[in-house]
């Protein structure tokens, strides 16, 4: 493992010239086709994020961050609060729930839940992915019982895998975004031209400087 990650390492000195966006290190265990598996230990070498990102606003206004999952790797551990990691959907949204009760007024939480993509997406497992959607569904009730009065909470996606597709690649149909504020009446906030409106809208949310780009959601962020 070790060795891999030293093996990635130095590819992503050698792909900084052409701005490659990450070198990824996938370990995985098995010994044939039929029988690999990929293990938790994914590690993310990544290029500096541009800066004026919503971690940096969160940051430089002195917010509490919380990073779940693959974020740290992401942002190359810059501004990313206290970063935890955990073997699955599941143990990241248990992290969330734990964690987010005792967060300070004013915090932000990151979380990135990667089996949608990974293990089903990819692998075009289409059972596999509605069971996962099916499985998240039915934690949404915790996750809802521990927001507080004006807590915001926007689910997306940077990209589509649609596992009915042909290939294993990302796919390119719209995202979806779904969001509420805890104790208000929601909106439709349309069809959005970037996925930078989502940090648009927290920044406002938070009270942050606005992060580079984006427009914010009026209805749930006014």
């Amino acid at each position: 493992l070790e060795r891999l990650y030293e093996t990635c390492s130095i590819a992503r000195r050698i792909a900084d010239r052409w701005n490659v966006g990450r070198v990824i290190a996938r370990p995985f265990v098995g010994t044939s086709r039929a029988d690999f598996r990929r293990t938790p230990n994914r590690k993310d070498f990544a290029i500096p994020p541009p800066p004026g990102n919503l971690l940096d606003r969160a940051d430089e206004g002195g917010r509490a961050i919380l990073s779940l999952g693959k974020i740290g790797d992401i942002f190359r551990h810059r501004a990313t609060g206290r970063e935890i990691k955990g073997r699955d959907n599941d143990a990241l949204i248990d992290a969330l729930i734990t964690e987010w009760p005792a967060m300070p007024d004013g915090a932000f939480a990151f979380v990135n839940l990667v089996d949608f993509d990974t293990d089903h997406g990819h692998r075009r497992d289409v059972a596999g992915y509605a069971a996962a959607l099916e499985a998240f569904d039915a934690r949404l009730p915790s996750l809802l019982a521990c927001l507080r009065p004006d807590d915001l909470l926007l689910i997306s996606a940077d990209h589509g895998n649609d596992p009915t597709w042909r290939g294993t690649d990302h796919t390119r149909e719209n995202a979806p975004i779904v969001g509420l504020v805890a104790g208000r009446r929601g909106a439709d906030v349309g069809r959005r031209a970037t996925f930078a409106d989502i940090g648009q809208t927290v920044a406002r949310h938070l009270g942050l400087q606005p992060v580079a780009k984006g427009v914010a959601f009026d209805p749930l962020s006014s």
